[in-house]
């Protein structure tokens, strides 16, 4: 994990992200901070979003439309997502295999420190049509 530094802005995130349930967007978690007296921009938090994501601190999925939601890493082990489309609901998905598989092909190309991103979504049970 990359070494972060502690800055109030940081503090104010994390804090934020502690309260929330579940994923949420930059904007939102934005709105949350400054509600609470907080002076933080909303680059800021961006910025120290991206920065705690690099640092494995925190999970982000992405929606169909382009948009990064986060929450607080409740596991420190890599792992990915399957997020519904409709609702937002996410299951966490150890996938072996795949890290097996990623593994294999970057020894095959010469590769080490190999990184990747999954992003699986669908329609959960409960927002699937009856």
């Amino acid at each position: 994990m990359a070494a972060t530094r502690n800055t109030t802005q940081r503090r104010e995130v994390i804090r934020a992200l502690e309260r929330v349930q579940g994923f949420v967007s930059a904007q939102d978690l934005h709105e949350l901070i400054v509600a609470d007296g907080a002076e933080v921009a909303l680059a800021t938090v961006y910025s120290q979003l991206r920065k705690l994501s690099d640092a494995q601190m925190v999970d982000v999925v992405m929606t169909d439309r382009g948009e990064a939601l986060y929450r607080r890493c409740v596991d420190d082990s890599h792992h990915h997502h399957l997020a519904c489309r409709t609702c937002g609901a996410t299951v966490e998905v150890d996938a072996p295999e795949l890290e097996r598989w990623a593994h294999d092909i970057a020894e095959r190309f010469g590769y080490s420190d190999v990184r990747h991103v999954l992003e699986l979504n669908g329609i959960c049970r409960a927002c699937r049509p009856k």
